[in-house]
């Protein structure tokens, strides 16, 4: 497993702690919640080799990763209902594969729009950090 010494993901250091809070292995990636909760239920996918873009792997493990990003989308859908999930996979200042798997509810931050990267609007309790990974979990 390919890691890199200057990558967030790969090194899952402090920084990357202060934005994220790792949930679990998925069968191609790690799954994190976004401390920022502006959209409830916003997630990250990361692939778990360090690479940069999509075409770089294999057709099964690019399949391998996507049923994981769709798998983590159906239980964001079923564990929070939202109107849409946009999703992002930008990388220009962190390269590593990921996908931001971003809920968006109508009327709420951002709808019908494109969403901000962090709005550091909404931050959850510990309590609430556990309850809203928990039903992540029970849906995957």
């Amino acid at each position: 497993m390919e890691k890199s010494i200057d990558c967030l993901y790969c090194q899952r250091n402090e920084l990357q702690k202060s934005l994220m809070i790792e949930i679990c292995d998925l069968s191609a990636s790690t799954l994190f919640l976004f401390k920022e909760q502006s959209h409830q239920g916003r997630c990250v996918v990361a692939y778990k080799d360090h690479v940069n873009e999509l075409f770089e792997l294999n057709d099964n493990d690019r399949n391998a990763f996507m049923a994981d990003v769709c798998k983590v989308a159906n239980a964001i859908q079923k564990a929070f209902s939202p109107a849409k999930i946009n999703y992002g996979a930008y990388s220009d200042k962190l390269p590593h594969l990921h996908f931001h798997l971003v809920p968006k509810y109508v009327d709420g931050l951002g709808y019908g729009g494109i969403f901000e990267m962090n709005p550091q609007k909404t931050y959850l309790t510990e309590a609430e950090y556990v309850d809203t990974i928990q039903k992540i979990v029970n849906n995957l």
